[in-house]
């Protein structure tokens, strides 16, 4: 899905006209797509294929897997190289966006704060729930092993110290950081160069900004090129595994699913707690309201699609036009509540799969670059923003990546949850916001 219009209006315009209030930002540019179930069914094809090798002709499995390792490892490689440049221009032009919102008023920055209190929760559910999920639901037999041994070896060294994590985080070299795959320094130091450039000589910002809108619109391209060659990439990873593994790649994949949307089902059960607790509406009559546009979103699977829906809901929860209609738009655009839950469960499933243990300081790091990366993401298409969003926080927490080639095949289904609870959240919030400006007694419009 893309921005709605108005965000897309205020960007272009920020490096059209380089006035003080613009917001700098830029236009997706046209992405090389393919449909999630051509990637969906190379999965298939590959696992199904491999165990029909493994079980019927072993002896044809050393030439197989002389073509198919290298093409997997190769489409890999590319998709890994795509990950610190695309984020680096997304963090910018995102960060820029968001304090450029807060300047647009009193009801922006309430918005705002709601939004980064429930990202945070977001996060803090897995970094909870996941490991809590894991412990109940191991995952089945030798799967973690075996996938191990497959894809990767998981990272090695020890574990650095409290002391040594501090001072890692302010870099001596961003480049130096960039280049190894330092995530967490490289990112912070994007985001406070991002704000320093909110403060600059408006021309000199407008330059800066159309150079990071061109650079993630640049790398957009490359990265949808990359994953044009899914089905292709996905079959050779796939069929590689399931040929190494026999079935318990499959057992594997189902048990992941599951373990992320039930992680995202927290989520959405944060919606409504806010819609009870802070909108102080019925939890019935919330219920009632989110059924069509619950279902709208299913069918959909975009956000942006179920806004007049959403719009529709509000208006039946009796929030003021005034409200819903600035701070929908600007939720759909910023806000996505299942992303740091869902996208740090992916992170802590991978890190129980390769038995990479996960300290304090590497869990604050993902809590953090979860958080970053779901306020800076635009709005792309699943298997790009799945890359974009998990693969920063998984180089950040010192976690293998080359997993995310195989579940980027089955995000379609884990993004059935992450649709449902967006669009339940952003109600929920929505009529927050609007009843904390009522309480407070603010007058219509939009601060």
């Amino acid at each position: 899905m893309a921005l709605h219009p108005y965000y897309l209006q205020s960007m272009n315009q920020a490096i059209n006209d380089p006035s003080p209030s613009s917001a700098p930002g830029f236009v997706l540019p046209p992405i090389a797509q393919v449909p999630a179930v051509w990637t969906f069914g190379a999965l298939a094809l590959g696992l199904f294929g491999g165990l029909a090798l493994a079980f019927s002709a072993p002896g044809a499995l050393p030439g197989v897997l002389m073509v198919s390792e290298p093409v997997g490892d190769i489409w890999l490689r590319a998709l890994q190289a795509t990950i610190v440049p695309l984020v680096a221009a997304l963090l910018f032009t995102g960060t820029v966006q968001v304090v450029a919102t807060a300047n647009a008023g009193v009801l922006a920055r309430r918005s705002l704060g709601l939004f980064l209190v429930v990202l945070g929760l977001s996060a803090v559910i897995a970094l909870t729930v996941t490991p809590a999920l894991l412990s109940l639901m191991p995952i089945p037999g030798d799967a973690g092993t075996v996938l191990r041994a497959t894809l990767a070896a998981p990272p090695t060294g020890p574990l650095p110290g409290i002391a040594e994590y501090l001072r890692a985080i302010v870099p001596t070299n961003v480049i130096d950081a960039a280049a190894n795959d330092r995530m967490l320094p490289m990112i912070l130091f994007v985001a406070v160069f991002a704000l320093a450039s909110t403060r600059i000589e408006a021309r000199q910002r407008a330059m800066l900004a159309t150079f990071f809108a061109a650079m993630a619109s640049a790398m957009l391209v490359v990265i949808g090129w990359v994953l044009a060659a899914a089905p292709v990439g996905v079959f050779a990873l796939s069929l590689t595994v399931a040929a190494k593994t026999g079935t318990a790649a499959i057992g594997a994949l189902a048990h992941y699913v599951l373990v992320v949307v039930l992680t995202g089902s927290v989520v959405l059960v944060v919606g409504y707690l806010v819609a009870a607790v802070l909108a102080r509406l019925s939890p019935l009559a919330f219920a009632r309201a989110m059924v069509p546009v619950q279902v709208f979103a299913l069918s959909t699977q975009s956000s942006l699609a179920s806004l007049p829906a959403m719009l529709g809901a509000c208006s039946k929860l009796e929030v003021r036009p005034a409200t819903s209609e600035f701070v929908m738009p600007l939720a759909v655009a910023l806000f996505r509540a299942t992303s740091p839950a869902m996208n740090l469960a992916v992170v802590v499933y991978v890190a129980k799969w390769y038995g990479v243990p996960l300290s304090p300081a590497m869990m604050v790091s993902g809590w953090i670059m979860a958080i970053l990366v779901s306020l800076s993401s635009v709005s792309l298409p699943g298997t790009i923003s799945f890359i974009a969003s998990v693969g920063p926080i998984a180089i950040a927490m010192g976690v293998p990546v080359a997993p995310l080639a195989l579940l980027v095949a089955v995000e379609v289904l884990p993004d059935l949850m992450r649709t449902l609870g967006n669009v339940t959240c952003d109600v929920a919030v929505t009529a927050a916001v609007d009843r904390g400006v009522v309480g407070r007694g603010a007058t219509r419009g939009t601060g």
